[in-house]
């Protein structure tokens, strides 16, 4: 089949098919939005507020200090931290002092952060106090040299940095006193004696590399995503063209998805420094803290992930509080269920659309146009030069038909260079410029493109293809289902066997066998899960994807222990 960008038919006259890219480091968005705006807010967390003017020199200090202690161009820093100012002050002052960022869970047990810290060879960690412990056990196994700690308290507002430690839940309840000496370093100490004079560093933007994200690991170790500054600029600009609306004016961005994940630290931190808005930060995601924020705040940009909307939707007093500043979601992770969408637009009179990538992409490739046509199930066509084809299954680099279900492959701007020291995984995706996501999917003939699921997902029973994403979207659209998940799971007769997980609405009770007959009149009989698990909460990473493979893993140690009785 030819090579015909047909979604370029689609573009509105707005959003221009090719763009001309600043070629800058990506800390210069800072820089400028510093210059235009000095006196503009540019993050509000619990109460307390920093211009963007505050923010330029705090991030200079901390370039300066990390110079100070050894940090060269090329050298790598891991942030460990929950979305605060201290969490985007690092992360900038990190790239003026020529480092390469690495992000790091804050979740992660001791055995990930060994792993990651190991694997990229990072030298400086900069985490919370509440985290001290975990890293200094495994630090003596690692190649760190310095620690900088801080606390949640340390941009807090008066009085709330005094009395922070004590109104918090009990994993917060914890007061750990940080004693500063040649390899621990204390936040506010270096924030005061540090100065702004920093050592500028020349930077390559297409080849010099601003950041390692590692991938969840789903299957095996986590892998680091090598992003240069050109990258992760390329994915910003092509954000900031698809939404268009919101050029020039300075909006209020809601800042939930976790910056240590490369959707919200593209969608929010780096897109909002480039336009210079309003970032709310919230370190973590509760539904009444952030309907509370919203009706206070009033963002004007939400990208969020469906769990997330979910949540909100669910929560008992939706109803009670203005969500109407909402102009646009942008919804990643994972599958957006119609059901979702239009719940969501109606509650708030903005606009949510699904977007698709990978970690390997910046991330953004794809996503649903705002403002004008958008065809619903689908992810949208691709981003501004970006490039999409469908390949057939297990076939020799051929092009599938329109229609035809195959693996997902993007080629742009914000394609990854590698994994990091791993050449096999490397061949194993890039190939000739095109990334293979391991994504199944098809183009229509519009050009619209769809996810059919995650090639390793796909359910084979009983010699039938089954899609879990298929099955989701019919389980959602129940009035008692809350979340769902349907995974493949071994079966000694069909090969594997189709089982759903169900979290259900508060106040709903319903039977297997009343899901079962709702299944089976919208899906074909070889689809319909064979088994229902009725639980409380699903497993979930830090931006709301459900962990299919973790349940996955559950029930093949179960079965396994079954066969050793």
């Amino acid at each position: 089949m030819d090579f015909i960008r047909k979604w370029h038919n689609h573009y509105p006259s707005e959003i221009p098919p090719s763009l001309h890219y600043d070629k800058k480091p990506l800390y210069s968005y800072l820089l400028e939005s510093a210059a235009r705006y000095p006196k503009k807010k540019a993050l509000h967390f619990m109460g307390k507020e920093i211009s963007y003017g505050e923010l330029y020199t705090l991030s200079k200090k901390m370039a300066n200090y990390l110079q100070s202690i050894g940090v060269r161009k090329g050298d790598k820093v891991a942030i460990m931290l929950p979305n605060s100012p201290q969490a985007v002050i690092s992360y900038y002052g990190i790239l003026m002092a020529g480092g390469i960022v690495v992000q790091t869970n804050p979740l992660y047990t001791e055995r990930e952060l060994e792993y990651q810290l190991n694997d990229s060879e990072s030298t400086v960690i900069i985490c919370l106090d509440i985290l001290l412990p975990r890293v200094s056990k495994v630090k003596l196994n690692t190649s760190l040299q310095h620690l900088i700690v801080t606390g949640i308290k340390d941009h807090l507002p008066f009085p709330k940095n005094l009395i922070y430690p004590f109104i918090q839940k009990k994993e917060y309840n914890m007061v750990i006193k940080v004693e500063a000496s040649n390899d621990t370093h204390v936040w506010q100490q270096l924030m005061e004696k540090s100065s702004e004079d920093y050592l500028e560093v020349v930077i390559n933007p297409e080849e010099d590399l601003a950041l390692l994200q590692y991938t969840g690991g789903t299957t095996g170790h986590p892998k680091g995503v090598m992003l240069t500054h050109f990258n992760l600029t390329a994915n910003v600009q092509m954000c900031e063209s698809w939404l268009y609306k919101t050029n020039d004016r300075q909006g209020v961005v809601l800042g939930l998805l976790p910056f240590f994940h490369v959707y919200g630290m593209t969608t929010v931190m780096n897109f909002s420094i480039k336009q210079g808005s309003k970032m709310i930060l919230m370190p973590k995601f509760n539904t009444l803290d952030v309907l509370k924020a919203i009706e206070k705040q009033k963002p004007t940009l939400f990208p969020g992930a469906p769990t997330i909307y979910v949540g909100l939707l669910n929560h008992p007093d939706i109803k009670k509080y203005d969500l109407s500043s909402i102009e646009a979601c942008l919804s990643g992770s994972a599958p957006l269920p119609l059901e979702v969408q239009e719940q969501f637009e109606e509650i708030t009179g903005g606009k949510l659309v699904e977007g698709y990538g990978l970690t390997e992409s910046s991330p953004v490739t794809h996503a649903n146009f705002v403002w004008e046509n958008r065809v619903n199930g689908s992810i949208g066509v691709p981003w501004p030069d970006t490039d999409c084809k469908i390949f057939k299954m297990d076939s020799d680099g051929t092009e599938a038909e329109v229609g035809e279900v195959g693996e997902i492959a993007v080629k742009g701007p914000q394609i990854m260079q590698g994994y990091w020291n791993n050449k096999e995984e490397t061949e194993n995706v890039l190939k000739d410029g095109w990334l293979f996501t391991g994504d199944l999917g098809y183009m229509d003939e519009e050009g619209y493109f769809f996810v059919v699921d995650r090639k390793k997902d796909m359910i084979i029973a009983g010699g039938y293809n089954i899609y879990p994403r298929e099955v989701e979207e019919v389980l959602y659209e129940h009035e008692a289902v809350q979340e769902a998940v349907v995974a493949g799971i071994p079966d000694p007769y069909r090969g594997e066997t189709v089982k759903a997980f169900i979290v259900l609405k508060e106040g709903f009770m319903i039977s297997e066998e009343v899901l079962n007959d709702y299944c089976r009149q919208a899906l074909a009989a070889y689809k319909v899960p064979r088994i229902y698990e009725f639980r409380d909460e699903l497993p979930k990473t830090a931006v709301g994807k459900i962990l299919r493979r973790k349940l996955v893993d559950e029930e093949t140690k179960k079965l396994e222990a079954t066969k050793t009785v």
